[in-house]
């Protein structure tokens, strides 16, 4: 959208008195006194600024100035003959050096001459505005009328009301100016002001606060698109997924990311199992996985993007191959951010419940409420999860002889149960933040092992259960229409475990057929084991727009994880390998230029980004020593994406990104159950290409169409996957 600022001014110098005569005008049959003077008259006046300090702190002024004027009406000097300070003599001699006058005349001719004149400044009686703001969607007919209205004035002062049920608003006790209006619409993002309308005509750039407001009528408009379509035109290699519809159904986030294009999603059993999740060819932990910009991880979801609940949710962003520098986020395949409900006004409450085959039972509730007048906000959700998950599956039992014969059996020990919530307080739409918000969560899972990875041991008692807890401070403001700025700052403690000391060993149908004589189903040896993890994060992103075409974002995205555990059955006497204490710090820097031209038709956005990572380790040696292990990664990235609409409902992409994924924590140093560590990994690198040409065209006869076609190349080395075994 182009933007317009306009300026609301609250007061102008104006003219007191001249202290020569006036003149008076000849008749043209009255014989001209050569020897009679005549005063120059003031043809042309300039406004002079009100002083902002002075305007601020109320204060009024008379300055004299000493005018030298030709012999054609031009001001050829000005000097200050009484002052009066505080910014009104600069402002009055600026204002006169551009006057013009009727030059002075001794008789019939112009002559030169010196004048005293005296620029009063005075202010109105404080000033009130009332309006009404109307917000159509362009992608709809409704009119949204909710809308935050800012006056920002003089020495950033700045006032600020919120519309009411019919998009109406007042604010009064306003001193001078000069103004800048600003209109923040909820439904379609955070606008500028595109047209101003007073009395039925559009104004220019000055209005005069009445002290009356309701002889002051303005009229906003704001013509927009809602964020998603913004997102979705912008240069950004994203596909945005509305939820609305899956919401009504009884579906979970995974079968909605089934049902995108160029997302694939893999189950290895059923809710709650290990889920994969394809993005154009790369998959797993080469895809980040974020809820409003925050690793999902580190947000109170550990267990994975397919299963929070859906109802808790606005929108999924999927961004393809090249990731916007914003996440802070070394990914190589991608990025899926999950984004919660941005609507934060008034009270609302979300309550809802599914259930299915295999006692299967989900419940999420969402509520908030907003106080409008000071902005304090609160939300609180929560979920629960449960299914036994006992359906029935076809293996290969083998009978007394010990011949194979494929049967049908329950899967008996694979019941998933998970809970959770997080509770926000904040403000939001105040004068100093347009959000602080902290967060606080909790979470708990408990998942049982059914088999080995290839299907063929049952297991009859191995477990894993994990907690997670945590909390952010979130502060989003911008300071002005070119300078805004979001942190986000957090801590999270996630705490696994891993029990496999089973004495049974357990047949396709649920029995303990015989002792073991050493416990354990996986490993020939019991283990009890607890991974701890204490992990600090930071997002900081800021952005300044040059010019309305020139925007510049930089980002930077620090997270440190240290990491301990035990096993329980060890003595405390042995050596116990998962003690030892192992450190990795990952810092993502990016710095991106973003270029609008051709009316917004033609957008680029380039950018750099660095990955810096310190891993640190302790490991056991023969004999119970530990040594140190230190490493240090240093790599540069880079990539760019370009835009074209041809026309409002047709456009063309092309992005590219040189990218880098550093290992994860559990790459690195393990899980302490499955799988091992590997302190020799090196980082992911690829060459990611993506094409893509929309038609998105809406007011036809037959309906609203969209058509998206992609294309995109993946060129990966060093790629780390797992080395699975039978076990």
């Amino acid at each position: 959208m182009r933007l317009r600022r306009l300026l609301i001014l609250a007061s102008t110098g104006s003219l007191l008195s001249s202290l020569a005569p006036s003149p008076t005008t000849a008749q043209d049959d009255t014989p001209v006194d050569p020897d009679e003077v005549h005063a120059p008259v003031l043809v042309d006046f300039v406004d002079a600024p009100y002083p902002p300090e002075a305007a601020a702190a109320r204060l009024e002024g008379i300055v004299v100035l000493k005018l030298s004027i030709d012999a054609e009406g031009a001001v050829t000097d000005v000097e200050v003959d009484a002052p009066a300070g505080h910014g009104f003599d600069e402002a009055a001699m600026e204002a006169a050096r551009q006057f013009r006058f009727e030059p002075a005349r001794r008789g019939a001719s112009p002559v030169a001459a010196r004048i005293l004149y005296s620029y009063e400044f005075t202010l109105p009686p404080e000033g009130a505005v009332t309006g009404t703001v109307l917000v159509p969607d362009t992608t709809s007919d409704e009119v949204v009328v909710g809308a935050l209205i800012n006056l920002q004035g003089p020495d950033q002062q700045r006032y600020s009301v919120r519309t009411d049920s019919e998009g109406k608003f007042t604010i009064d006790s306003l001193p001078p100016g000069p103004y800048l209006l600003q209109a923040q619409a909820e439904g379609i993002g955070r606008v500028e002001t595109d047209v101003i309308v007073a009395d039925d005509q559009v104004t220019e750039t000055t209005l005069r606060l009445l002290g009356d407001s309701d002889q002051n009528p303005i009229e906003v408009t704001v013509w927009g698109t809602t964020d998603v379509e913004r997102l979705r035109r912008s240069a950004q290699a994203v596909q945005v997924v509305e939820l609305d519809n899956a919401q009504r159904e009884a579906s979970d986030l995974g079968e909605v990311l089934a049902r995108t294009e160029g997302v694939g999603v893999r189950r290895a059993g059923g809710i709650g199992s290990a889920t994969t999740i394809q993005l154009n060819g790369l998959t797993g932990d080469q895809i980040r996985f974020f809820l409003d910009g925050v690793p999902l991880e580190l947000s109170g979801y550990p267990s994975g993007a397919a299963n929070v609940p859906i109802n808790l949710l606005e929108r999924v962003d999927v961004y393809r191959g090249v990731v916007p520098i914003q996440f802070g986020a070394d990914a190589l395949g991608g990025a899926i951010n999950l984004v919660t409900e941005q609507d934060l006004t008034g009270t609302r409450g979300v309550l809802s419940y599914s259930g299915g085959s295999f006692d299967t039972q989900r419940v999420a509730v969402a509520v908030r409420h907003r106080h409008e007048r000071t902005g304090f906000f609160t939300r609180a959700n929560g979920f629960f999860d449960s299914t036994r998950n006992d359906y029935r599956i076809l293996v290969d039992v083998p009978d007394d002889v010990g011949r194979l014969t494929e049967e049908t059996v329950y899967r008996f020990h694979d019941a998933y149960q998970s809970g959770g919530g997080s509770l926000e307080l904040g403000v939001v739409d105040v004068k100093w933040a347009d959000r602080f918000i902290a967060r606080g969560f909790a979470t708990g899972v408990k998942n049982q092992l059914q088999h080995n990875i290839v299907m063929e041991v049952p297991y009859g008692e191995v477990r894993d259960q994990g907690f997670t807890a945590g909390g952010s401070l979130r502060y989003e403001n911008a300071f002005s229409d070119r300078f805004a700025t979001s942190l986000v700052a957090g801590y999270t403690f996630n705490q696994t475990e891993f029990l496999d000391a089973a004495t049974c060993v357990y047949d396709w149908f649920g029995q303990c057929i015989r002792e073991r004589p050493i416990a354990g189903e996986i490993q020939p040896f019991p283990r009890d084991q607890v991974i701890e993890d204490n992990t600090a994060f930071g997002r900081l992103n800021f952005a300044w727009r040059i010019k309305p075409e020139h925007t510049i974002r930089l980002t930077t995205a620090p997270t440190y994880v240290t990491r301990t555990g035990r096993d329980r059955l060890i003595p405390p006497e042995a050596l116990d390998p998962l003690t030892a204490r192992r450190d990795l710090t990952t810092t993502v820097t990016g710095l991106e230029y973003e270029l609008n031209l051709v009316d917004n038709k033609l957008q680029n956005i380039a950018f750099v980004k660095n990955y810096l990572q310190f891993m640190r380790s302790e490991e056991p040696l023969p004999g119970g020593a530990l040594r140190d292990v230190n490493r240090s990664t240093n790599r540069f990235g880079a990539g760019n994406g370009f835009r074209y609409l041809f026309t409002d409902w047709t456009y063309f992409k092309v992005s590219y990104e040189y990218a880098t994924r550093l290992p994860r924590p559990e790459e690195v140093f393990g899980d302490g159950a499955l799988i091992q560590d590997n302190l020799e990994l090196q980082p992911e690198v690829s060459h990611n290409v993506n094409l893509q040409y929309t038609v998105d065209y809406r007011d036809t006869r037959s309906g609203a169409w969209r058509v998206d076609t992609n294309a995109f190349l993946r060129e990966v080395d060093q790629l780390i996957v797992l080395l699975g075994n039978d076990q």
